[in-house]
């Protein structure tokens, strides 16, 4: 899989982006930052999600860091820079769009994470649909360290691991292995770094290969239902479902597995 397009000016672009075989890079490309949300990488970041979000060659995302990063969280020279609380509530609310934009993307979005992925940058693993990792990153919500509670962050990362594991991490603002965080449900997956990206192309073209209204609708309900009790729950995947079903896709794939079902009974006999 190609990681990155070498456009003109390359290096001055904050998110590059490579399309290929259905799937779009968007490469974080602040190395000498650490790859940190400044916001104009917030910007960028939500700009190139709403673009592809119009896409129809584009059926999955994947996100990358370049240099020794994946995402070290806010830049904090400009968050001191900044005046007055009303400012950094903006810039507070600008991330939490981004993260919430992520979940509304019609395409199932995957972090590819290398080294550290720390504060926001943990908060970005988190808001991704898929995670997975080189076994040698490590992930932290290391606000606390600094005398800030990583609030934001936090609101990601319990809706993916359990209340004490989630508080374990934001109160004593420790990194943790991949390891630890596939264990914990933060990421899919961590393994050798020689192997990240041979795991990355196969679930890639496992998802590709599906029909992508469906994936669509289904991510869409997968995050509605979340957030609901379940019988209501129960409700809105059952209209879905039932929406799905008056579907092409649906009407062909479920006519030739019960074709395919039956040929053997029918040869048999005769």
């Amino acid at each position: 899989m190609s990681r990155t397009a070498a456009p003109t000016n390359a290096e001055q672009l904050l998110v590059r982006t490579d399309q290929a075989d259905g799937c779009t890079t968007l490469l974080l490309n602040a190395p000498g930052k650490l790859n940190a949300l400044s916001g104009a990488m917030l910007d960028a970041l939500e700009a190139a999600l709403g673009a592809l979000a119009q896409d129809e060659a584009c059926r999955v995302i994947l996100l990358r860091g370049a240099g020794r990063a994946f995402c070290a969280g806010h830049d904090l020279a400009e968050m001191m820079a900044l005046q007055d609380a009303a400012q950094h509530r903006e810039l507070f609310a600008r991330c939490s769009r981004l993260m919430l934009k992520i979940q509304q993307q019609p395409q199932p979005v995957i972090a590819c994470v290398e080294g550290v992925a720390t504060a926001a940058g943990c908060q970005l693993v988190a808001a991704c649909d898929l995670a997975y990792a080189s076994d040698a990153a490590r992930f932290a919500v290391s606000g606390i360290n600094l005398g800030l509670f990583c609030a934001t962050p936090a609101v990601a990362l319990s809706r993916n691991v359990g209340r004490k594991a989630a508080l374990e991490m934001l109160l004593t603002g420790e990194f943790i292995s991949a390891q630890r965080a596939e264990q914990l449900g933060l990421i899919n997956a961590a393994v050798p770094a020689d192997e990240l990206d041979g795991l990355i192309e196969a679930k890639v073209a496992a998802i590709t290969a599906k029909d992508g209204g469906a994936l669509a609708e289904g991510k869409r309900l997968f995050y509605r239902q979340l957030e609901t009790g379940s019988a209501a729950a129960y409700q809105m995947a059952g209209a879905s479902m039932a929406c799905g079903m008056q579907q092409a896709a649906a009407q062909d794939g479920i006519g030739g597995f019960l074709a395919a079902k039956a040929a053997p009974k029918a040869s048999k006999s005769a």
